[in-house]
């Protein structure tokens, strides 16, 4: 086993308001040439938002000497840790309504300081919202309400090692708050990779992708990050914790699963071991089309039916394949991607292009065991794929209201449920805002007993009530997914902004059994409040 040295961060600026880097966003010119494209949105771009207009008001609490050290009452700093980065989040940036904005932002370095404080925390009726790179689409990273006297951002991107690499093991002991390329370049030294690659990969921590049980680069298989954990240390206002380092285990329920997915209102993990992998260097790529969507979705369902497991295998209808360059003759693309450490995946790309073709699928593939090249639909989507979250935020600025849901249903229930989210969340959006919206759609990951579909909407709307609007486009989504007996998130978490459909969604056995862990674990009631349950 070996130490692993630390990694410097990108000297980028990050934007405090929006996605990503600040030298990424559309300027204004570009901005308006997407508002003309969505008919009702505003004549010229929202201005970007200044701190200096939002209403920052004094702490009203300070940190013991001993810990004064690792906070900071910086307006940027607060503001910076106010929301998440969900449109909602981004709107109400740029008409200055943030809502509670944290008293004081923390930087621990290490376990001791962490649990330092949270009892400080506790003693002081201090909310703490445990926070990593602020990715959050959910509202996972905000306060609402003013039940606590003041609210403290608990941010771990300071505790960012690789502590150990197992070689022996293919595993590394990692420190929650390790941003992903922080994470991946302290493992490529030694030809590993964790190989988790969400949307936000850039700008999110392993802590938030295991808090929210994030979903990553593979559309099959080992989808979400749960299947990457051999153990987890957290730290609780009652104690702290670590589980075991086992390949697998029968003994009783596991108490890794307890914290998956908590979102920080049980604990703070701070630490996990986790599962790695040799890195690719055998990989192939190919894009099929099809004149019929529903024709699409039966081939993606028999690949993922298959032993192929392929490492892409995303599916985009007519609308997200044109946006994102993949297409432009009104035809819906699946994007298909295999790799391995080990030998060439030709032959696996080639059986996945032969189910596809038996569904009236056009292949457009390059030479075996070759990745896309430029210019391909493959590639067109890649780059579309990670510039979408900036080009959302150019929306924005033009008053349009541009957001994400997704979710995951068998397969009998697929079809029929996005058919009924582009008919009725279409009609509900014309109703609210009286402009038409786009509503696109693409399965994100796949199941051989089912699919994650996910879905954009685009629509223009009322100057002042973005949030409103987007608010209730989502209630009517919510509806359609439970009806449906779809989930309210397959990977971007419950937050504030998924309760109502979470609480829905959970047999009540298991809320109690939540409830009592809450009230265990977190006796003060301080831990991310709001977040899974009340």
């Amino acid at each position: 086993m070996s130490a692993i040295p630390s990694v410097p961060r990108s000297a980028r600026t990050r934007s405090w308001w929006g996605w990503g880097y600040t030298d990424a966003h559309p300027d204004d010119a570009e901005c308006a040439a997407m508002g003309a494209l969505l008919p009702g949105t505003l004549a010229r771009p929202l201005p970007i938002p200044r701190i200096a207009d939002l209403p920052i008001a004094r702490p009203v609490v300070t940190p013991p000497p001993s810990l004064a050290h690792l906070v900071t009452d910086d307006p940027r700093a607060r503001a910076a840790h106010a929301m998440g980065k969900a449109y909602r989040d981004v709107i109400r940036a740029l008409r200055a309504r943030p809502g509670r904005i944290p008293d004081l932002v923390a930087h621990p370095t290490g376990d001791r300081e962490v649990a330092d404080l949270l009892d400080w925390a506790g003693e002081h009726d201090v909310a703490v919202i445990p926070f990593g790179g602020g990715s959050s689409v959910v509202g996972g990273v905000e306060y609402r309400g003013d039940a606590h006297r003041a609210v403290l951002s608990l941010d771990l991107t300071s505790m960012d090692r690789v502590l150990e690499i197992d070689t022996a093991g293919r595993s590394a002991h990692i420190q929650a708050g390790a941003l992903g390329p922080v994470l991946e370049e302290q493992l490529r030294p030694h030809g590993l990779t964790l190989r988790h690659f969400p949307q936000s990969f850039e700008f999110s921590t392993l802590g938030g992708w295991l808090a929210t049980r994030a979903g990553g680069h593979y559309a099959t298989v080992r989808t979400h990050i749960d299947d990457f954990v051999q153990s987890l240390r957290v730290i609780t206002p009652a104690g702290a914790g670590t589980s075991w380092r086992l390949p697998a285990s029968g003994a009783g329920p596991s108490p890794d699963r307890l914290f998956l997915g908590s979102e920080g209102a049980l604990g703070v993990i701070t630490e996990a071991w986790m599962r790695l992998q040799e890195r690719p260097c055998h990989k192939a790529s190919a894009s099929v089309s099809f004149t019929d969507f529903h024709r699409a979705l039966d081939a993606v369902r028999a690949i993922a039916q298959s032993d192929l497991a392929p490492a892409n295998c995303r599916l985009l209808d007519a609308g997200e394949a044109l946006l994102s360059g993949a297409s432009h003759d009104g035809s819906s693309v699946l994007v298909l991607g295999f790799e391995s450490a080990t030998g060439p995946v030709g032959d696996r790309l080639a059986s996945a292009v032969d189910l596809a073709r038996a569904h009236s699928g056009r292949v457009e593939m390059p030479p075996a065991d070759r990745d896309a090249s430029a210019g391909s639909a493959v590639s067109a989507w890649r780059s579309a794929f990670l510039r979408m979250p900036y080009l959302r935020d150019g929306l924005a600025r033009m008053g349009a209201v541009v957001e994400t849901f997704e979710t995951a249903a068998t397969w009998d229930k697929v079809p029929a449920l996005i058919d009924a989210v582009r008919t009725e969340v279409g009609a509900a959006a014309l109703k609210i805002t009286g402009h038409p919206a786009t509503i696109n759609c693409r399965l994100t990951h796949v199941y051989p007993d089912g699919a994650a579909p996910y879905f954009t909407v685009a629509v223009a709307g009322r100057p002042g009530d973005e949030v409103e609007v987007w608010d209730d486009i989502k209630a009517v989504a919510g509806e359609i997914l439970h009806r449906y007996r779809a989930t309210i998130t397959h990977h971007h978490a419950v937050g504030r902004d998924h309760r109502a459909g979470y609480d829905l969604q959970r047999p009540e056995p298991f809320a109690l059994a939540l409830r009592a862990a809450k009230d265990a674990l977190d006796p003060y009631r301080i831990l991310n409040p709001g977040v899974l349950l009340d």
